[in-house]
């Protein structure tokens, strides 16, 4: 790959770091453009990006920057389609920080503006990409598990009052979207679906437990019917001190996997092999790492970084991400049916009309 890409990066917060930081990272990338309402925040970037960037507060100077191809969407995420829209109709592609948007209806705006820009567009779920959960997705396409009965996934996180009260979106419908769920969750959620496929139908309640002046659940359980006939669980926190490791376990009929962060910690087939005696002795006293269950900086940026790699891969080459708008849309909606069907009390069918 001998062409540099440039990106752009808009909205200068925290998550604006991590989608720096794996850019750096490729030989073939480089941010050369920051827009923020906050000059202190775009300089911030300015000082991270290798080589150093421009710096914007005019959307419109932004997207003309010399040498952008992509631009990376790092707002609040109530706020996510106006900037991807404008970007597409700009002729760039489009890479989303989660959630793409926080309803159904903006998520496939913004899907459709990229379509009809001929733009690509990458919807950020970077634990996709972790070694452990891309073994797992392998054991249970070569059939490994048999019939799959259960997939379940627990984000048993914490967060303070001071988190929720240190941004004024935080925490909010309009800009948050939600809670535990479409903020801290989304990930496991987007890995439950992509690991044992569609969801058919949704059972939940959430409540709001442990935090003050937010709108939002800190707390959810929703029970599952997968497409396939499986059962499921999702459970989500920001409630749960000191905050533990997420865990999504896979079970069916031929075996059982569970991962805990990005570390398998369970692994176990009717019919062993001798890769599966290998993982089983990986995991004897493994301790697993790069937990947000408490810090939301306690992560790595490499699945960020694996994840833009294979978008520009797929700009390349002309093939297809493995995470685009589509990819993206479902987590978006399996939470917002959590939602109805915990303002209605009762079960809830997807898709969502």
């Amino acid at each position: 790959m001998n062409r540099e890409f440039g990106f752009g990066i808009v909205g200068c917060g925290m998550i604006a770091e991590f989608h720096t930081r794996a850019i750096n990272d490729l030989p073939n990338a480089r941010v050369v453009a920051a827009f923020s309402r906050k000059p202190e925040n775009g300089q911030k970037i300015q000082g991270l990006a290798k080589g150093g960037c421009e710096i914007y507060s005019d959307y419109a100077q932004f997207l003309a920057q010399p040498g952008l191809d992509i631009v990376c969407i790092c707002t609040p995420s109530g706020a996510h389609l106006e900037p991807a829209i404008a970007a597409a109709q700009a002729g760039k592609h489009v890479v989303v920080e989660k959630p793409l948007e926080i309803t159904v209806e903006r998520c496939d705006a913004i899907i459709d503006a990229c379509e009809r820009a001929g733009v690509r567009l990458c919807a950020i779920f970077p634990s996709r990409f972790s070694p452990a959960n891309l073994q797992l997705k392998a054991a249970i396409e070569s059939g490994r598990f048999g019939k799959l009965t259960l997939g379940d996934t627990y984000v048993k996180w914490w967060r303070t009052q001071d988190y929720y009260d240190s941004g004024g979106w935080r925490g909010t419908w309009d800009l948050d979207g939600g809670g535990a769920l479409m903020n801290q969750a989304i990930h496991n959620v987007d890995l439950i679906t992509w690991l044992m496929g569609d969801v058919a139908e949704i059972t939940a309640l959430t409540a709001t437990l442990a935090h003050d002046r937010i709108e939002v659940e800190d707390t959810a359980v929703a029970a599952l019917r997968f497409k396939s006939g499986a059962l499921g669980v999702i459970e989500a926190a920001t409630s749960a001190f000191p905050g533990l490791l997420k865990r999504t376990e896979i079970h069916g009929a031929d075996g059982s996997a569970r991962v805990e962060q990005d570390d398998i910690t369970l692994w176990s087939f009717r019919n062993e092999t001798d890769v599966d005696k290998r993982i089983s002795a990986e995991i004897s006293g493994r301790s697993a790492s790069n937990s947000g269950a408490s810090d939301p900086r306690g992560i790595s940026h490499a699945g960020h970084r694996d994840q833009l790699s294979d978008f520009l891969s797929a700009i390349e080459s002309g093939g297809s991400a493995k995470v685009d708008g589509r990819e993206g849309r479902k987590a978006v909606e399996i939470i917002r049916g959590i939602y109805r069907s915990a303002e209605l009390r009762r079960t809830i069918e997807l898709p969502l009309t």
